[in-house]
């Protein structure tokens, strides 16, 4: 059994003042590309299919174009999406069972009901079946009915809502088993801040959606989506491949690329390396994201064509305007130019400070603005979160 893994792929991005839309087209044709050349039996996408909840119509037609050249690249394969963060479950999920019957399973809905559990699909090779658990991104308010709540009728944090989640699901050890999911899962011995996490990533305050990995350990393999740089979580076989494409600055100079994976017989007492063979194929953008830092003079002679953020050192003032012109000549696709000495990258001369009211705002009230999409119970352990740290302070 050969698979493909791939996650993030966040349609519809910007980045910073650039329309990414040429950029993601070219490496999905890649992709579907490497497709054709490696004939997988499946391609399984972890979540964050769009870059918003409510895509654009450009948006979509991008991604139903690269669903139609992975469908010609191989017409035979299984081709499995989950639901991430940035989607919409309800939207993902829409003519689930139809598009099923054509072998192309979109799951964006996790098991709502005490009834319901993973959607499971079953392939099958020389060496008996692979089951693929597809488990879209979960909050814990989308599934109370399915895990209970605690003694105060609230919902369970989301490591512990994982863990009644996954382990509801009768996994059969002796066969191959791949989970697909999409949250923050947290390797043994690793705490949060040991985590690189990109500047394109949502992330919760205080990182409440963490979730430690032994939920995860009675899968052969764990396709994993959300953390936009490829890393491991514990061991070879349960990994985040990152995003197909650079997301945002934090990732210049990143290698992206498709996780491919082979899976021959498994028997009782083998290790995984011995029936699971993982290869890493990578993919080229059309341009790469750089950071190039100097004095002006240093910065213009490294001209490109590639998406670029400058670093000025110099230490004398330049005109403005002129130091402008002169860079967007010699980088057509700059993205921003920034002082050595600014805590945030802002293009010079394009940017706006506004004064302060010299009135705090509330703590809560501003996480909420940042964080609009969080329901009643996200909105409780926030509280209890700040609260707590205003008791310690």
């Amino acid at each position: 059994m050969k698979f493909f893994h791939i996650s993030d792929l966040h349609i519809g991005l910007k980045l910073i003042n650039r329309d990414l839309e040429e950029d993601q087209k070219y490496i999905f044709g890649k992709i579907s590309d490497l497709a054709a050349q490696y004939k997988p039996d499946a391609v399984v996408i972890a979540g964050d299919i769009y870059d918003k909840a409510v895509p654009s119509a450009d948006a979509v037609r991008v991604f139903d174009k690269f669903i139609n050249d992975l469908r010609k690249a191989v017409p035979d394969a299984a081709i499995m999406m989950i639901s991430g963060n940035h989607d919409s479950a309800q939207r993902v999920n829409c003519f689930r069972g139809l598009l099923s019957r054509q072998n192309v399973y979109m799951i964006g809905v996790p098991p709502v009901n005490e009834d319901d559990h993973m959607e499971k699909v079953t392939l099958r090779d020389a060496y008996g079946n692979v089951n693929f658990y597809l488990l879209p991104f979960v909050r814990p308010s989308m599934v109370r009915q399915v895990v209970g709540t605690d003694e105060n009728g609230n919902s369970f944090s989301y490591n512990e809502t994982l863990h009644r989640l996954i382990a509801r699901e009768d996994v059969d050890t002796s066969e191959r088993n791949v989970l697909v999911s999409h949250q923050f899962y947290l390797p043994a011995g690793k705490k949060t801040g040991d985590i690189e996490r990109m500047d394109s990533e949502t992330r919760t305050v205080g990182n409440i959606d963490e979730v430690t990995a032994d939920a995860i350990s009675s899968f052969d393999y764990c396709a994993l989506g959300h953390i936009h740089k490829p890393m491991k979580v514990g061991s070879d076989f349960a990994r985040y491949c990152g995003t197909p494409l650079c997301s945002s600055v934090s990732e210049a100079g990143q290698a992206k690329g498709v996780v491919m994976v082979e899976m021959t017989g498994k028997t009782s007492g083998l290790d995984r390396h011995d029936y699971i063979k993982i290869t890493l194929l990578p993919l080229e953008p059309l341009r790469q994201i750089k950071v190039i830092r100097g004095t002006l003079d240093e910065v213009l002679a490294d001209k490109c064509d590639d998406y670029v953020s400058i670093v000025l050192t110099d230490k004398v003032e330049h005109d403005v305007f002129d130091m402008k012109d002169r860079l967007h000549d010699a980088f057509p696709y700059l993205l921003e130019i920034r002082r050595e000495s600014e805590r945030h990258a802002t293009d010079i001369g394009d940017s706006d400070l506004t004064a302060g009211t010299g009135t705090a705002p509330d703590p809560f009230e501003l996480c909420c603005s940042f964080y609009p999409e969080m329901d009643d119970d996200d909105r409780k352990i926030m509280s209890d979160v700040i609260n707590s740290v205003k008791e310690a302070t």
